[in-house]
């Protein structure tokens, strides 16, 4: 994976980044304009570095997650995870889960796992390694710093059906036109550089 490109290659790629107009949340028109989902986490604030528990450096289990409740009319929830920073043409996808119920209003730590054909409180879909699950952050050692967006969706009972185990296109099709409010959580990760980690207001360096 890509934690072990060596570090002159991550430098030398410090320019190619996918972009943060390449998320799902604005490609499907909703940075702007659209009712707020609060998304935070109990492990790290937003804008801050995740710990390495989560990424490819630890456990790579995925990060507990909470948000306020969805607004009326919400027949479901879904969750994107994408590197806007990935040397690549789009985000790396980095976790979905598709089809929460709306009383549900966390995800615990270690959640994001695959689940084959899912369950009736929602269904892990496909990373851009074609895997269900949490894919652990591991970005190229020299390449800067990376942004994870955590971006949650409240669905109207409208949308379409992304199918079994679904996939980034899949998810964004179903999804548009029926987003009712969604709610955006940045953890950064790099490698090679010093930097804060921690829970909200921790001083902690790795």
């Amino acid at each position: 994976m890509l934690e072990h490109l060596p570090a002159w290659l991550g430098r030398a790629l410090g320019d190619v980044r996918a972009g943060m107009d390449g998320l799902g949340i604005v490609r499907l028109g909703l940075d702007t304009g659209l009712p707020a989902l609060g998304l935070s986490s109990p492990a790290f604030a937003d804008g801050a570095r995740l710990p390495e528990r989560f990424t490819a450096d630890g456990e790579g289990v995925s990060p507990p997650l909470l948000w306020t409740a969805p607004p009326a009319g919400t027949a479901r929830l879904a969750l994107l995870v994408e590197d806007a920073d990935a040397p690549a043409p789009q985000p790396l996808v980095h976790a979905i889960v598709w089809g929460m119920t709306p009383g549900e209003l966390r995800l615990t730590e270690g959640a994001i796992v695959g689940d084959g054909a899912g369950t009736p409180e929602g269904d892990v879909g496909r990373n851009s390694y074609f895997r269900e699950g949490w894919l652990p952050p591991d970005p190229p050692t020299g390449h800067g710093t990376h942004r994870y967006a955590f971006q949650l969706f409240a669905l109207d009972g409208e949308a379409g059906d992304p199918g079994e185990t679904p996939g980034r296109a899949a998810v964004l099709e179903a999804m548009a036109g029926h987003v009712l409010a969604a709610g955006v959580l940045i953890g950064t990760y790099s490698r090679g550089e010093d930097a804060p980690v921690g829970p909200v207001g921790a001083a902690q360096t790795a």
